[in-house]
């Protein structure tokens, strides 16, 4: 409806693919630069989310309108599941959003009705500014430090390790997970959890 509308507009004939192109475009700029970028403040990953979300949406477009066997469509979606990234660990957080982006390129190609494209888009990008923004819980974030006062660490002494801890480092911090003990240097390796 709304390439008919741009059709009439413009009085140029609008292939059927850059509408949905523009529309998830769109998309997944708000989700990377719009929630993503402005929490984190990370851009290394914007190539991996933008190219596997051009990649997916036209590979799936083009399955979309051309007749395929079953098995040639579980082969191709088979080498998609095997791409991995062995250079380095992508945390949680990251791969979600990867995911994330893959869904709305995917989505994308498939729905075919423009409001319904966006009307779907903004529900999953709402939904993670919701749940990104700490409007329903408070946002509880991770860092690793090196803590010297390991007599502290014995279970027993769990709230005096937290109060220590809120001390030292002025965080509101919630709980703690001891990783690593070195008794030669008399220290340990302790994710703190905390929230704004």
């Amino acid at each position: 409806m709304l390439n008919i509308q741009l059709q009439l507009i413009v009085g140029l004939q609008i292939p059927s693919i850059v509408l949905p192109f523009l529309i998830n475009l769109l998309l997944v700029s708000m989700l990377i630069r719009g929630i993503y970028f402005k929490i984190y403040k990370k851009s290394e990953l914007f190539l991996t989310y933008f190219g596997f979300n051009t990649i997916i949406f036209f590979v799936a477009y083009v399955l979309n309108k051309v007749e395929m066997s079953t098995g040639a469509a579980f082969g191709l979606f088979a080498v998609f599941s095997i791409l991995r990234y062995r250079t380095e660990g992508i945390s949680a957080k990251d791969m979600t959003y990867l995911f994330l982006s893959i869904a709305l390129g995917l989505l994308g190609a498939t729905v075919g009705d423009s409001a319904q494209q966006i009307g779907i888009g903004i529900a999953i990008l709402s939904l993670v500014y919701t749940l990104e923004s700490g409007l329903i819980f408070a946002k509880e974030h991770s860092k690793e430090i090196i803590y010297d006062n390991i007599a502290l660490t014995h279970t027993a002494q769990n709230d005096a390790l937290i109060n220590d801890l809120k001390e030292r480092t002025g965080l509101n911090i919630v709980r703690c997970d001891i990783q690593e003990m070195d008794y030669l240097k008399d220290a340990c390796k302790i994710i703190i959890y905390y929230v704004d």
